[in-house]
């Protein structure tokens, strides 16, 4: 059997839920190929959900290139791996597949869950040798410090970012390109945030600490998440299709937004609440506040990872900030014996907050990224060095 080139990967995708998983293969692949110089073929199982994160995907079409990445459906039994396998999130391969693998002598990375928790550092890189067949799958765990596989962060996102905070011209344009222009011009000094939750996320008390303020809020809110205007935004006003106001406090609606716009929002607004994976480390990335909201898991342990993550993150805040992320961090995800003031407290110090958000984002910046970290592995992989 021909061996694959060695630059070429396959990576693995199942689809569960949220959209997540395929956000965060989409956004590896692409960097993967365009900056790492890869042949990547992306699998994916579920082609009608991958395409509210590609647009551009074709559903009837089994295999096709999108942004130097190839595209395929789920492998059936002839097809042949590449020298790299990349399974993402424990999504299992086709045995066949692996079989396959096995001849070829091609390399195994599954890609974990990114989390902060002690134990990670311990387990990155480890081998795993399988019962069933010889070959051996390794781990790659994503995290926060030099020891783990890092986060993913494009060469030039950080630059991108702050091209668009600089330039006002940009932003009005971003706006309108949502459709928000107008909400932005009547009131250009109001507090933007954007608000991408769990339906577990203590919304009620966000909201009480909001109308406390004497500031105008815009609110901008996914409608693909609104299950019912009336029971999340109580006795608001409906000023048309996408609009929901307050008072002084403002919803807006936005439709299901792609990647890069999904970016834009959270450079552009004031505080960002983010849940799960894909958005918590794009919300790291914007050097702006943010509330991150974990995937509710049984016997608390969503709140045993938060403790951890903001245990890390606040590493080097002063005890005040601390304080204010940590008690909007557990009033948000509704931890036993939260303080019901704490989101509006944070609310008041939201410069204190902008100033640490932006430091940690650069200081994270300074490690190696996820990309460049797995394709080190790899070559380390076909060294025998690990």
């Amino acid at each position: 059997m021909t061996k694959p080139a060695l630059f070429s990967w396959d990576v693995f995708c199942k689809i569960v839920d949220n959209h997540g998983d395929i956000g965060i293969c989409w956004r590896l692949c692409r960097q993967l190929a365009s900056e790492q110089g890869l042949s990547v073929r992306l699998f994916v199982d579920d082609w009608l959900a991958a395409k509210n994160i590609i647009p551009q995907l074709d559903p009837t079409i089994e295999q096709q290139s999108l942004a130097g990445v190839t595209v395929c459906a789920w492998p059936n039994d002839t097809t042949l791996p590449s020298a790299t396998v990349l399974e993402t999130l424990s999504c299992g391969l086709p045995q066949a597949y692996l079989e396959k693998m096995v001849a070829q002598q091609a390399h195994w990375i599954n890609l974990e869950y990114l989390s902060a928790e002690d134990w990670v550092a311990s387990f990155h890189g480890k081998p795993s040798p399988q019962a069933q067949l010889p070959i051996t799958r390794h781990f790659f765990f994503p995290g926060f410090e030099l020891n783990t596989g890092g986060l993913i962060r494009e060469a030039s996102l950080l630059a991108q970012s702050n091209a668009l905070i600089n330039n006002t011209s940009e932003q009005a344009r971003f706006w309108q390109t949502l459709g928000c222009e107008q909400t932005i011009a009547n009131d250009p000094t109001c507090l933007r945030i954007s608000l991408f939750c769990y339906p577990q996320a203590n919304i009620k008390n966000l909201l009480e600490s909001l109308q406390r303020l004497d500031q105008a809020v815009t609110l901008f809110f996914p409608a693909s998440l609104l299950n019912s205007a009336d029971s999340l935004f109580p006795d608001f006003e409906k000023q048309d299709g996408q609009r929901l106001r307050k008072a002084k406090l403002s919803v807006q609606l936005l439709p299901f937004l792609s990647q890069t716009d999904y970016d834009r929002l959270l450079w552009s607004c004031d505080l960002n609440f983010v849940r799960g994976e894909d958005s918590w480390v794009r919300a790291i990335w914007a050097g702006q506040p943010f509330i991150w909201q974990p995937y509710l898991q049984n016997e608390g342990t969503h709140l045993k990872k938060m403790q951890a993550f903001l245990q890390r993150y606040t590493q080097h805040a002063n005890t005040d900030v601390i304080d204010l992320l940590l008690g909007a961090h557990n009033t948000w995800s509704d931890a036993p014996g939260h303080d019901g003031l704490a989101i509006f407290n944070a609310l008041l110090h939201m410069a204190e907050l902008k100033t640490y958000a932006a430091q940690e984002s650069d200081r994270l910046a300074q490690q190696p990224d996820l990309a460049s970290k797995l394709l080190c592995f790899s070559e380390n992989l076909k060294e025998n060095k690990v």
